[in-house]
């Protein structure tokens, strides 16, 4: 049984409080794996904690603009998320969304599907035991997880397909992705998110989100708007991704906390 989500303290209420001076101005927005939901061996069997779906439509409620930005395919949120309505839901770091009941992908992604097609097949051959190859259609992600000493090996195979496809790697929790070359990442996709609102939050916890925490500070100085960006964080977590963020809290139980918190004070609720 999951634990309640954490009240936060009168430091992060404060934090907050800028967020609630115009809800419908103010852009609320989350990564998924590690944030709303707790980090598991099986990529595929990772599930969103205990309401969090029902958070996410009480935040949709009030502020106005709500989102999930992941790593996860635009697909997936949509199966695990898509009780939370009025959520904009952006797949594998911006590559696609879900639009209307379908995926979207951006322009130029669709050519690297095949290639990265290519590159699961051979590597689904040549991991070591106990490295997991998860296929996400537009990227692949190679986990050792479950094979802690393996990660040279899946480092030297990764690298070999970056000479080979030209595909960008890009290191995770016990994880690295391989990525089509486009200019698109958390950071694009926030600042896109974000543009002409009045206040904005961002919640992750790992490397990947980190260009997500760069964008929203710089928008922040350049538009003199209120923001607020939290790290979720246990033991696994890389010390850059705390030290950049404003707020720390412990994992996706802390992260909920935070949600549900801005939830029930702009009186979220359809």
């Amino acid at each position: 049984m999951t634990d309640p989500a954490p009240e936060p303290d009168d430091r992060t209420i404060a934090r907050l409080a800028p967020l609630l001076e115009s809800p419908g101005s103010t852009a609320i927005i989350t990564d998924f794996d590690g944030t709303l939901a707790p980090i598991v061996d099986d990529p595929a069997a990772a599930r969103p904690l205990p309401g969090a779906v029902e958070i996410l439509d009480h935040l949709a409620g009030s502020f106005g603009l709500v989102a999930v930005v992941s790593g996860r395919p635009a697909s997936f949120l949509a199966a695990h998320l898509g009780g939370a309505s009025g959520v904009v839901l952006v797949g594998l770091y911006g590559l696609e969304r879900a639009v209307g009941g379908r995926v979207v992908s951006v322009p130029g992604a669709e050519t690297w599907r095949p290639v990265v097609a290519s590159v699961v097949e051979r590597l689904t051959v040549t991991a070591p035991a106990g490295v997991s190859v998860e296929a996400k259609g537009l990227t692949v992600t190679v986990h050792w997880r479950t094979a802690p000493t393996r990660a040279t090996e899946v480092e030297a195979l990764v690298q070999a397909e970056v000479v080979r496809t030209g595909l960008v790697a890009h290191p995770g929790r016990m994880s690295i992705e391989l990525r089509p070359p486009l200019a698109v990442d958390k950071g694009s996709v926030v600042m896109a998110l974000v543009e002409g609102r009045r206040a904005a939050c961002f919640l992750g916890d790992d490397l990947g989100d980190l260009p997500a925490f760069v964008a929203l500070d710089r928008w922040a100085a350049s538009e003199g708007s209120a923001h607020v960006t939290v790290a979720a964080v246990d033991g696994e977590t890389a010390d850059e991704v705390a030290a950049a963020a404003q707020l720390v809290v412990d994992g996706p139980t802390g992260a909920l906390g935070i949600l549900q918190w801005l939830a029930d004070a702009a009186g979220g609720g359809r």
